[in-house]
Parts: structure tokens; sequence; C-alpha cells
């Protein structure tokens, strides 16, 4: 008997599914180098102290703050200390010695006196503010203590992180690996978009979601690897299907509705895929499938173009950030003040576009216009999903919603502020 498989799951419950079943990849070593961008499979700790001196954090004197009581004071000059150098002499009270960003402190001193409150003395030097008494050296292991965990595990490694790894000599590092996603686009009115004159002759439409889906893919961290477009037929739709074996990740686009040539999740159940569920309470994107086809999870996304995107944003985003071993998965919702008023049937979760604004300290958001799951504009127009929870209704203007950033931009200002 076949397992029953759900339908109608909330969008919360449709989640919650995808980042259960779908596997974090297995760790593996790269080159630091070659780390940037992936997230850090284990821990990684210092087996050194840094500083590993006490260094002066200026261009200037090392001195005893004792010898400021009085200004202006002229110490002689003991020897001067380059970075990459060191001191031949502890300091003595009544003398200074000149020291460069970095370099070690000697023994004795407590203060470096920038070289702007002095004469810049070779020999001897006037010192004439004493703003730095007690100031300006930088303890031992005042960042990185030996044995201390520097970058936990689940860390992604941008540049700071990069920094870090390398002053501790992590050459190499366990990361988890991006996930390859076989992408395939369905739909016998389908081209790509070199074959645009069977557009231009109004036979054919071009696959965007073939273009936008391997940039999202891109974007969320995972490698895209293009299967092309398969005809809307079993026979087609199996030779295509069968080149994703291997992949960690199968997406499909469209195919897995109801219409008399809706055969994806036909020809992936023949193919022994597990159907976990099928439908969520959400527009757009309702027609949508999770399942496993061995160890590999596959999302059947529905294929008009708006659906394709924010079904994406919503399930296979999240299940490629797990993928790669990340531990914050979701989009942050953020409050926003809605400017129009909306209508939305209350039996599903709404997600429309809509262009997020600060003004007056306080977060808008309008539509991008009309909501057509056909729409693409909208998308592009859009930088915010405002969210409409099942059971709202109609939203007045002035009404508080929650809205899920698609990128930075909703937070950016268009001139700079502290």
């Amino acid at each position: 008997m076949t397992p029953a498989v759900d339908t109608q799951l909330s969008v919360a419950d449709a989640v919650a599914r995808v980042v259960r079943d779908v596997p974090v990849l297995a760790a593996e070593e790269l080159s630091l180098r070659a780390a940037h961008g992936l997230v850090l499979a284990a821990d990684v700790v210092s087996p050194i102290t840094l500083p590993p001196w006490n260094n002066s954090a200026m261009d200037g004197y090392a001195v005893h703050a004792a010898d400021l009581a009085s200004l202006p004071t002229r110490l002689p000059v003991l020897e001067t200390v380059r970075a990459g150098g060191e001191p031949t002499q502890p300091l003595t009270r009544g003398h200074a010695t000149r020291i460069m960003t970095g370099a070690p402190v000697p023994d004795g001193a407590d203060s470096v006196v920038r070289v702007e409150d002095t004469d810049g003395g070779l020999t001897e030097v006037v010192i004439t503010r004493d703003r730095d008494a007690g100031k300006n050296i930088r303890p031992r292991g005042e960042d990185i203590r030996e044995g201390q965990v520097v970058i936990p595990a689940g860390t992604t490694i941008a540049a700071a992180q990069l920094g870090v790894l390398a002053s501790v000599g992590a050459a190499d590092v366990m990361v988890h690996r991006a996930p390859r996603v076989a992408i395939l686009t369905s739909g016998d009115e389908l081209v790509e978009l070199e074959q645009f004159q069977q557009v231009r002759d109004g036979k054919r439409i071009v696959s965007s979601n073939s273009i936008t889906l391997q940039a999202l893919v891109r974007a969320a961290g995972g490698e895209p690897h293009y299967l092309g477009i398969a005809a809307d037929n079993p026979e087609s739709l199996r030779a295509h299907l069968q080149r994703a074996i291997g992949f960690d990740l199968l997406i499909t686009s469209a195919g897995v509705s109801v219409g008399e040539h809706d055969f994806v999740r036909d020809v992936l159940t023949e193919l022994g895929a597990e159907l976990k569920f099928w439908r969520v309470r959400m527009r757009p994107g309702a027609p949508i499938v999770f399942g496993m086809l061995g160890a590999m999870p596959w999302l059947g996304l529905p294929g008009n173009p708006v659906s394709t995107m924010v079904t994406f944003e919503l399930f296979a985003r999240p299940a490629i950030r797990r993928m790669r071993g990340h531990a914050r998965l979701f989009r942050r919702p953020v409050p926003v003040i809605v400017d129009e008023p909306l209508n939305a049937p209350p039996e599903l979760t709404h997600f429309q576009r809509a262009i997020v604004s600060t003004r007056d300290g306080e977060r808008h958001a309008r539509l991008t216009g009309p909501q057509s799951s056909g729409i693409l504009t909208s998308m592009s127009l859009a930088n915010a999903l405002l969210v409409v929870p099942a059971g709202r209704g109609r939203v007045e203007a002035g009404e508080t919603l929650h809205a899920l950033p698609l990128d930075g931009d909703a937070e950016l200002a268009e001139q700079f502020a502290l």
C-alpha cells in the first residue's frame, strides 16, 4: 500500500517538515583560501596566544607614567624598537624607548605616549601632554588565548573569520561543502533564452525559471546544475530526472499540480521517490511537493514564475542553508505599517510582493502592483514579502503586519546617518 501523503499543510508545518528531513552534508577538509563563504563543521582551537607579547598600540614612546607627573619633561631615548624587532633592555625610570605600533613593549613600561604629544626626538624626547599615562599598551593574550575556541562550528567563514583563522595558523579547516543542486524545468511551451526567435514568432515563452532558479540556488550557497527543459510527457521527464541521481538536492519547476499534463509526481514516484507532502495552504505557491528520491531531497515547485520564487524562498533556501551546516536558516520577519488596504481570503497565508522603506524611524510597506503569480515584474520590484496570515482577511491601511526582507535592500538608507 502506498503511504499516505500529507496535503494542505500550513506553511509553518511544511517548512518544519522540510528542514527536519533535509540532511546536513558531511564535512570535508579544505584549505583556508578555498573555504570563504562555507560553514565550519568543527570548532577551531588556537594553538597560540595573541598577541604573543605586550605591544604598542601607537607610534610613540614607551615610558613610566610616573615620569609624566610634571610637564613638559625631557627624557633620554634608550633605543628604537620597530614592529618585527624587540627591545634589548628594560625601561628604567627617567628614560623612554622610541617604539612603533605593534612592537613589543620593553619590561618596565606602563604607558606609550603618542608621537604627536612629543617633539619626535631620536636620542632625547620632549613630552608635552600626559593624556596617554597608563594607556596604549595592548597586553599579551588580549585577543586570543592558547586553547581558546576562536571560531565555533556552525559559523560562516567570512572575511573577518578568515583573518582570525589565518592568525592562529589554521591552514586547513573542516567545512560543510556547498550542496550540488539539480534543477529541472518542464513544459511544452518553454524554450531556452537562446531560442528567443520562437518567442518573437508567438510560438513559445522563455523558461525564465531556468535562469532565476540557478541564480537563487547560487545566492543561497548551492552549486546549481541545470538539467534542461523536459517536455510534458513521462518519457522526457524520466530521461531528464534520471540525470539528477547523485546530486544533493533536486528542484523541479512545474508539472506538480493536477493538470492533464502534470506528470512530475508520477514519474518521480515510479523512480522510487517517497512523497512527504503535497500542497500547502498558501498563495502563491500552493501546489508544492516535498519528497525523497533515495537520500536526495526533492522539492517540486509550481511553474508560475512568482510561485516558483516565493516557494524557493520559503522552502528551498532554508533547505540549502541546512545542508551547508548553517544554524540560522530563515529570514527574520520585521514589523511593517501597511500603506494601503489589502484583501486576502482568510483560509490561506498570503505572501504579497512589497516594497519596504523606512520613514520617521518606522518601516512601511506598499505592494509592487498587481499580485498575479504570473507577473514576474512584481518580484523584480519587491525587496520583501508582506505576510498576511491565515485568518486575517482584510487589512486596513495603517495596520501592522510582518514582512520577510528578500535581501539587505529593505534595511538600506539613501543617506548616511548615525
